[in-house]
């Protein structure tokens, strides 16, 4: 009996001291409390009106439900800043008679991460996604931010990963 209990005492202490290091996200330890992200200005040739803002608001989102920092203006110990610099629409696949079968919107977004704490994990980096729809379909209205949706998901995951999760 003796020696159960010290058996479950030590699964206590362990248990108690990992969660400390890990959370559910994979982030481990995170030296830092605050983060900005400053607004990603869209300066591909093709430009979608509002795709700056959706973005910027997304990586802020994607930190703050990931993580227990704190968003702030300025000062912060971990900043995002960058810019859209693609946004394409390309023919994918051909149909018999050589028309486009599938069509592909491209995003790609350069990011500069700086962790004042950490300099050791600051980078430029760019990162990208994409959405194949039917060609015969417009990418507008609820389509298109469906696609936004998918494709900025994807890359705020990989920005978050990249700059976080170590994975």
């Amino acid at each position: 009996m003796k020696h159960i209990k010290r058996i479950l005492l030590i699964l206590i202490i362990f248990s108690i001291n990992s969660c400390s290091v890990y959370n559910f996200t994979g982030t481990g330890k995170i030296d830092a409390k605050t983060f900005q992200v400053n607004f990603f200005q869209n300066n591909a040739e093709l430009i979608e009106p509002g795709i700056d803002r959706t973005f910027t608001l997304a990586l802020q989102d994607i930190i703050q439900n990931q993580t227990n920092l704190n968003l702030v203006k300025n000062g912060a110990d971990l900043t995002y800043e960058g810019e859209i610099v693609d946004y394409r629409i390309s023919p994918m696949t051909a149909t018999a008679d050589q028309k486009a079968a599938q069509n592909r919107l491209k995003i790609r977004v350069n990011v500069r991460f700086t962790n004042k704490n950490k300099e050791a994990d600051n980078f430029e980096k760019t990162f990208e996604f994409y959405f194949d729809y039917p060609a015969e379909q417009q990418l507008a209205g609820s389509r298109l931010n469906s696609a936004l949706k998918d494709i900025f998901e994807r890359i705020t995951q990989d920005i978050f990963n990249e700059s976080l999760a170590k994975w």
